[in-house]
This record gives structure tokens, C-alpha cells and sequence, in this order.
């Protein structure tokens, strides 16, 4: 299924945005680090086919989104943008599901705009002060190293992005060198290098430690892939239990990037999900 190319302007760029499916109740679906809209690409087909309207949205400085050199790329600047592109869209009270930092948007906005929210799904979600993920430390510790070695034109992006994509999925198979390849597309070359730097140091615990999740009322899903290397194991568990209308579910055999690993399982999930009746609330504004 061939998806609608959206530009939505947000303040400092525009977000690229992949729509599957007109009408119907609207998902949105957020990318970690280090990835893009197009982890998406076999998961919004099917929920486009089941008669939703599926949004892959590329943040602010990732994929195929502007990249305004000095723009706020944080975790809580993102929860902004999105919140004005779903405006713009007039998507209604949606399902959002993040992975990785996309889980981190996602709780802030369940959080600071709730009639935006009607269900949540949080996959292999950062949270609390537990992140960055060990994966993203690794890039923000080669901060200065890749620095050195870009401004003489050494290395590309590949030494530095590989390992973590490779280890981001619980059957090698999943993500061969050409889908690799693929991910690393963005972060050509050494302007490449450098916005991918620009991304890490951007990522900060004091976006998420202190958030009220407690007051977060929409049903929410919490899905554990037991083979992510990059999160400590528990911090599903704290989620489930910090969120009062939650649902744990763990995948055996799933790495950090579920849409890749078991994308018809996770389809699947999310439509159960918006099955869940929600509170009552305001109107979206």
C-alpha cells in the first residue's frame, strides 16, 4: 500500500509524515533513535487495511524532517512538534505509540495534552531517569572521537550506527546490511556524522524523570521485546505500574525494533488496544 507524503510545519522545520488509510480512528506512530518513519512501513499497512488512518511521523531532525541547525531536539521539544502537527492534521484523540525516545514523546504528551491521547502504546519505551539507552550512551561517549575523525574525513556514520541496529533486533535476519543501509541514509557524509552527534547530546533524563505518569487516565500498553539489549529489563515493569489503566505485554524472541522483528504481532496489539473503551473527556482543542 503506497502511502500520502504530508509536510506539516511545526515552528523551526517541517515534519515528514507518512498517512496510510483515509478516515477512521487515527494512529500515530513515533520511531526511536537512530531510526525513522519507515520502521513503520510493514505495521501501518495493516492497521491502514483495518480501516485506520495510520500517521509515520519522521521528528524533527530525523528522516526526511528538516534539520534547522540549532533547533531543540530534546524529548520534550518533540512532544511540541507533535502536538502541532496533530493539530494541523485535525487527527482527533488518537492512539500513539512510540519506541525507544518515540515512547518518551509520547508519555509527555499523554501527559501535557491529554484530550490528544485516547490510547497509548509504549514499546521498548525509555522512562524515568533510566536513559538514555545504553545504546545511545554508546554514540554520545564517541562524541569527541567521531568528532575528530569527521573533521578529517575518516569515517562515516556506519562505524558508529551499525552495531547498534544490528543489536536492535532479535533475529539477525531481520536486519540485513542492505536495511542498514537504509537507516543509515539520512547521516551521509560528514554533515551526516555530525547531526547524528547533534542528536544524542540533545537527549536528556530531566525530560522524563520527574513526569507525572500517575496521571495519565487512557488505556496503555506496555510490550517488552525480551531480547532488547539496550533498556534495563524492569523498566517495563515500572512503567506498568506507574500507569494505572496499563497492560503489560513482553515478546519472546523481539529485539528493541518490534515493527521489524514481529510487525503482524504488533499491528495486531495496537488494534486490540483501541478496542479498550476509554474515559470520558474533553473535547480536543
Amino acid at each position: 500500500m503506497d502511502s500520502d507524503i504530508l509536510r506539516v510545519p511545526v515552528g523551526p522545520g517541517s515534519l515528514h509524515i507518512e498517512r496510510y488509510g483515509q478516515g477512521g480512528n487515527s494512529v500515530v506512530l513515533l520511531h526511536g533513535f537512530g531510526t525513522c518513519s519507515f520502521l513503520w512501513r510493514a505495521v501501518a499497512p495493516i492497521l491502514a487495511e483495518n480501516g485506520y488512518c495510520a500517521y509515520a511521523i519522521d521528528l524533527l531532525g530525523y528522516g526526511e524532517s528538516d534539520r534547522p541547525f540549532g533547533a531543540d531536539y530534546s524529548v520534550a521539544a518533540q512532544s511540541g512538534y507533535l502536538e502541532i502537527a496533530l493539530a494541523t492534521l485535525r487527527a482527533g484523540r488518537s492512539t500513539v505509540a512510540g519506541i525507544d525516545i518515540g515512547g518518551g514523546v509520547a508519555q509527555r504528551l499523554a501527559v501535557e495534552r491529554p484530550e490528544r491521547v485516547g490510547w497509548l502504546a509504549l514499546i521498548n519505551s525509555v522512562g524515568f531517569d533510566q536513559w538514555p539507552t545504553d545504546e545511545t550512551k554508546m554514540v554520545q561517549r564517541g562524541t569527541a572521537w567521531f568528532a575528530l575523525r569527521v573533521s578529517r574525513g575518516v569515517l562515516g556514520v556506519a562505524p558508529l550506527l551499525t552495531p547498534v541496529l544490528q543489536g536492535s533486533v532479535g533475529n539477525a535476519a531481520h536486519m540485513p546490511m542492505k536495511l542498514v543501509a537504509r537507516y543509515l541514509a539520512p547521516y551521509v557524509g560528514n554533515e551526516g556524522v555530525t547531526h547524528l552527534l547533534a542528536l544524542a547530546a540533545a537527549l536528556d533524563e530531566r525530560d522524563l524523570e520527574t513526569l507525572p505518569l500517575g496521571e495519565i487516565a487512557c488505556p496503555t500498553l506496555v510490550v517488552r521485546g525480551e531480547e532488547d539489549r539496550w533498556l534495563d529489563d524492569g523498566l517495563a515493569e515500572r512503567l506498568h505500574l506507574s500507569i494505572r489503566d496499563s497492560r503489560i505485554v513482553r515478546l519472546p524472541g523481539v529485539g528493541r525494533l518490534v515493527p521489524e522483528d514481529a510487525p503482524e504481532m504488533l499491528a495486531a496489539l495496537l488494534m486490540e488496544l483501541t478496542r479498550v473503551q476509554e474515559p470520558r473527556r474533553g473535547a480536543v482543542v
